[in-house]
């Protein structure tokens, strides 16, 4: 039980980052190809279909996304709610 309780805290610690990841690449300019490209596809391919839920319902403000914001702490919040209920 409790290497369950750990793989649920990793996985979530992991798509966490791999959200800030992917907003701290959002501010690099595109190279058009290459393995640096590569890289971000893959994370948008992860990161960008959670984050276009919270993009619906959090308009960006002055240019601004705060959906990845809001994305990282609905995830802890569920993480915490998995985790008080298996334990």
């Amino acid at each position: 039980m409790l290497n369950f309780v750990v793989l649920i805290q990793r996985l979530c610690d992991i798509y966490g980052w791999l959200i800030v990841i992917w907003c701290i690449l959002s501010w690099v300019p595109r190279t058009g190809s290459g393995l640096f490209e590569d890289v971000r596809a893959a994370i948008a391919t992860l990161v960008e279909p959670y984050l276009n839920l919270f993009r619906r319902f959090v308009p960006p403000l002055m240019g601004v996304d705060f959906s990845p914001v809001i994305a990282i702490l609905v995830l802890s919040l569920v993480e915490r709610v998995l985790l008080t209920a298996i334990l």
